[in-house]
């Protein structure tokens, strides 16, 4: 399922227009995503909780030369599937 048809669905449940679902949508998605830059996490009952960790550097290798190379230390975005969630799956 891509954007538009998740934005069709929504329209379809919530008797909303399509720009009206189109926009909570986004509303959505960025309140997750500015809440998560921030360093929060959101908690979603019976959906999951999207957080921020922080992945440790690491040595790699280069797979064309083999050499190897300095992965530097970064923050990720998780998800964790809640229970409810995890069960219809």
């Amino acid at each position: 399922m891509n954007k538009g048809e998740l934005v069709e669905q929504v329209s379809n449940w919530t008797g909303l227009t399509k720009k009206a679902s189109r926009e909570a949508v986004e509303a959505i998605a960025s309140v997750i995503t500015d809440t998560l830059a921030r360093g929060e996490k959101v908690t979603l009952v019976g959906f999951g909780t999207f957080k921020v960790m922080q992945r440790k550097a690491r040595t790699g290798r280069n797979p064309q030369t083999g050499q190897s190379i300095q992965i530097p230390a970064k923050k990720v975005p998780r998800f964790r599937p809640g229970k409810d969630l995890k069960d219809r799956v």
